[in-house]
Formats: structure tokens, sequence, C-alpha cells
């Protein structure tokens, strides 16, 4: 399973990309897109700043953690789209409150329908129902139904064999120049006796 390009832009979309630590909506430090200290280094305070390509960097890195922890959790068989959204709710919420979360149990018992629903209950920080909390449950929801992609070891399909070359039209045999001497021989002997039978 894979994190795909649809699960990193969603991710990318909702964290925002911030240059300068600042707390987030329960207090905690955070810093470039949505990366706080539990996720790893570098550990986040007051006055951090980082670049673009380091904030890029560290997303990779957070992103690879998260996928880990989550492939670890799932037990059954999941598409690389309902992989990507569970990392991106994962990397929202934490291993540890997805790991007790309804949707881990949806996943785990085959309930594939009943997640996109309890994705969506996942809605408020800090006492309050966040409208961008509310967006992106939503959108982790649909990723999740979205039609999976098929399995990287199946076969591709045969290709169609090209067309078989209609024969070539039929001519005729041509002749060979002795039997067209011949011929031209007969037709002159022909015109000869003719010939003598009018002059007598």
């Amino acid at each position: 399973m894979k994190v795909t390009e649809e699960g990193l832009a969603l991710i990318r979309r909702f964290e925002g990309f911030r240059s300068e630590a600042y707390r987030d909506a329960v207090g905690v430090w955070t810093i470039g897109y949505g990366h706080t200290s539990m996720a790893g280094p570098p550990k986040v305070t007051a006055g951090l700043r980082i670049s673009a390509e380091e904030g890029a960097a560290i997303l990779a890195r957070d992103v690879e953690h998260f996928a880990a922890g989550v492939a670890q959790l799932v037990k059954v068989p999941i598409s690389d789209t309902q992989f990507s959204a569970l990392v991106s709710f994962a990397y929202n919420v934490g291993l540890g409150a997805f790991r007790a979360s309804s949707v881990l149990k949806a996943v785990n018992e085959g309930d594939f329908p009943a997640v996109p629903h309890r994705l969506g209950l996942w809605v408020r920080a800090g006492g309050k129902t966040l409208p961008g909390l509310v967006k992106r449950r939503a959108m982790e929801g649909e990723l999740f139904a979205s039609r999976p992609a098929p399995p990287a070891d199946t076969p591709a399909p045969p290709r169609p064999l090209p067309p078989t070359p209609a024969p070539p039209p039929q001519t005729e045999p041509r002749r060979s120049w002795g039997a067209a001497l011949l011929a031209l021989l007969h037709v002159t002997w022909n015109l000869i006796l003719n010939h003598k039978k009018e002059g007598r």
C-alpha cells in the first residue's frame, strides 16, 4: 500500500504551509505542513522557522511515519486510495486516536460503507466544530469511497491481434514467351493461307 498523489494533495491542502512555528486549534506547537514534535524531528518550539524546501522534506518524512503506522494497524486488504484517506485522517488526529477510533474498527471489520460516516464524526477540536475539519473529513470520506485502483500485480489485458491481411487479388498467370510466339505464328500462317485462297 502506498499514499497516492491525491492523498498527498489532500494533506497539503488542509494542513497548509507555515514557515514559522504557531499554536494550532488545541494549543500544540506546529510548523510546516501540520508538523508537530510528536511526529518526530524537528522539535517545534516558539520562534522556529523553516524554508519551503525544509517543509516539503519534513512532510515527506511525516507521511512516511504515519503511513507505516496505519499499515500496521489495518488488518484487511484495502486499496491505495482507501489507504491514502486513512493516512490523511491519522496525520490529522494522530496514530493514538486513529488506533482507538471507530474508523479503524469499521475498516478492520470490512464495513467499508460505514467508514465515511465515521470519519465525519471527527470534526471537533478544542470543544468546537471546525468548518475546516468538516470539509476535510468529507473529502477523506469521498477518497475512501472512490473507485479503488486495481492491485499492482493485476495482469494487463491481452493486446488485440493485428487484423489478418487480405489475400492479394487473383491474377491470370502470365503466358510464356514461347506460347505467345506460337500463337502469333499460327495467326500469321492462317492469314497467308487465306490470302492464297483469295488469289486463286
